[in-house]
């Protein structure tokens, strides 16, 4: 019987008296449903300092365009600034300029942010090292993840930054995330810790 068909059927007997309240999301999930289905990522917003700060770091470091900037509209002390992600999507930043930037790590207590991963290209990731360095950015280098590679640094306010790459591409009318799953698939039947190379090579030929 179609999930969504199980649902309303939980709805009606509730509704006909048939049996105890039940909430809403506990029906969901006994039809096997998501309370919610999400289609991306919209925006990123991150609490930054001053305005400056924002625009040369994500503007003239990381190549995000500074699209537009207006008031945070819950409060209007505070500027809003949005920058194009490379994507389309944007990240956005609240700024005043009575903070200042902290001289330390961003804290990661349970529930924060970890980090946040932008994907470049293969060319980019090879030449990030030495450009951020000469930037002043202190960083990882390129990390080795198995089926991507990985450089990892800090922005001005102290919150760790991913550049990314995919060591392959999807095929036609498939998704990075879609052929990941094939590889999990294949490094679960064979008892790896972590996805290789080989899995990624064995999705795509199964694909």
């Amino acid at each position: 019987m179609p999930q969504v068909l199980i649902l309303r059927g939980f709805t009606q007997s509730r509704r006909q008296g048939k049996g105890p309240f039940t909430p809403p999301y506990i029906l969901a999930y006994l039809a096997g449903m998501s309370i919610i289905q999400t289609q991306g990522i919209h925006h990123i917003t991150l609490n930054g300092a001053d305005r400056q700060t924002s625009i040369d770091f994500w503007q003239d470091i990381m190549g995000m365009p500074f699209v537009a900037e207006q008031p945070n509209l819950d409060d209007f002390n505070i500027n809003h600034l949005y920058f194009d992600c490379g994507d389309g999507r944007t990240l956005t930043v609240f700024t005043d300029e009575s903070r200042k930037k902290p001289n330390a790590a961003m804290p990661q207590p349970i529930g924060s942010v970890h980090h946040l991963a932008f994907m470049v290209s293969m060319a980019t990731i090879r030449v990030a090292a030495e450009r951020l360095k000469e930037a002043g950015f202190n960083n990882s280098g390129i990390v080795d993840r198995g089926f991507m590679d990985s450089l990892y640094f800090r922005d001005p306010m102290g919150l760790q930054l991913e550049l990314a790459c995919y060591k392959f591409d999807p095929p036609a009318g498939a998704t990075h995330g879609q052929v990941l799953a094939a590889a999990h698939k294949i490094r679960l039947a064979r008892g790896a810790d972590a996805i290789a190379e080989r899995d990624v090579a064995d999705a795509l030929k199964e694909m």
